[in-house]
């Protein structure tokens, strides 16, 4: 496996991989939401991670700088990371929620108008097949690269679209 030195985590560099790994991303939702292998909201997510924590393949947390203010959704961010990390998910935060709303499509809104939950964001295993998105290798191998930095819940950018 290939360590990143801090030099190389500077700079262009930097930007190119957050670019890159932000790409793998809306590959995995995309191939993943027709596949029906996508938990939406916190709530939604603590009960999958109880009821399935082994097909769980990546946990996402979204804020936006508004979101950071909200304690109670910092306890469940802490709680949802330290089940992650004992249980072996990888876990990415993200920074843009409206460009994660564009990603899953409709928005951001549920069915009947009400807005989306996406704070949290499951992403999981389809049972019938072993799955295999060399996307989600690329996510899963930026998350395991930042845990050997000590980086335990890994920052990108979504970029505007």
């Amino acid at each position: 496996m290939y360590n990143m030195t801090f030099e190389e985590l500077s700079g262009d560099y930097s930007q190119e991989r957050m670019d890159s790994v932000a790409k793998a991303l809306e590959e995995v939702l995309a191939s993943a939401l027709p596949q029906g292998c996508i938990t939406v909201g916190v709530y939604e997510a603590a009960k999958s991670l109880n009821v399935d924590p082994d097909n769980v393949v990546l946990c996402i947390l979204a804020t936006d700088d508004e979101d950071v203010k909200d304690v109670a959704l910092q306890i469940h961010f802490t709680l949802i990371q330290a089940f992650c990390c004992e249980n072996n998910i990888n876990i990415l935060r993200v920074n843009n929620t409206r460009r994660l709303a564009e990603m899953l499509g409709g928005g951001g809104k549920q069915s009947g108008g009400e807005p989306m939950d996406l704070h949290c964001i499951l992403v999981t295993s389809p049972h019938s097949t072993s799955w295999k998105d060399p996307a989600l290798s690329k996510v899963n191998r930026f998350c395991r690269e930042s845990r050997c930095m000590d980086q335990w819940v890994p920052i990108i950018n979504l970029p505007e679209r």
